[in-house]
């Protein structure tokens, strides 16, 4: 999934993700009886439900995330990332409560927390339910830090809107890979609200590296490494 030639990192899923992420054999997948539902009637070309049964069947998955508990290259961690063949891994309601729920598992079991964030931002299907999902994680990761916990988190193409403006900018270390695009509106909208001409490279990673909002760019062939010496390091 990075292209030999050129280092172009492709998208991939959540469960791909685990795979290269986790041991083999370690990863107990967690919080999957949580499932999607309809409380504001949302319609807009087709219904809400039927958008979500659609998702599911595509990707195979209930919702947009998945979490449990694993070990990276040894370190026991809890791990939860991000699907983009769901709904371009929007955060509704099932995505915010996973999140939650597993940072309040690292939290418990004094484990070192890894979220892989890819998204498109809150899913508007769910409007303020969705929104909500931002400060309820924030706030379980002001718990998580309190007790002492560590929080890799780590941004992928591309991760934006709610997810940006909430969980995956509040890493105690944040991760990036190469070329991904990062914020919170997307360039487009920002060069027309303001009027003028971006900078070259505006809103990927490298940039942000340069600016001081990730810690590190990091290809995915070394990533499994890199969150191990972070976890090393924090003495977790």
């Amino acid at each position: 999934h990075v292209c030999p030639e050129c280092t172009h990192h492709f998208r991939i899923g959540a469960n791909e993700r685990v795979k290269q992420l986790a041991d083999p054999g370690s990863f107990e997948p967690m919080f999957t009886n949580l499932v999607p539902c309809d409380p504001l009637g949302f319609r807009d070309l087709k219904s809400y439900p039927d958008r979500l049964k659609s998702e599911q069947l595509k990707s195979g998955s209930l919702d947009a995330v998945v979490a449990g508990k694993g070990f990276i290259k040894g370190r026991p961690a809890m791990l939860c990332c991000l699907d983009l063949n769901f709904m371009m891994g929007s955060m509704g309601s099932v995505v915010g409560e996973t999140v939650t729920r597993a940072i309040e598992t690292a939290t418990q079991l004094n484990l070192p927390l890894v979220i892989v964030s890819c998204s498109g931002g809150a899913r508007m299907q769910e409007s303020g339910l969705s929104l909500m999902q931002m400060a309820k994680s924030s706030a379980a990761l002001a718990r998580l830090a309190d007790a002492g916990g560590i929080f890799i988190s780590v941004l992928t193409d591309p991760t934006t809107g709610g997810v940006t403006a909430s969980f995956a900018m509040l890493g105690d270390i944040i991760l990036a890979e190469p070329k991904a695009l990062i914020g919170f509106a997307g360039p487009r909208v920002i060069q027309q609200t303001i009027r003028q001409e971006l900078p070259d490279g505006f809103q990927r990673s490298e940039y942000l590296l340069k600016t001081g909002m990730v810690d590190r760019v990091v290809s995915r062939h070394n990533l499994r490494s890199e969150i191990a010496r972070v976890i090393d390091y924090a003495g977790k």
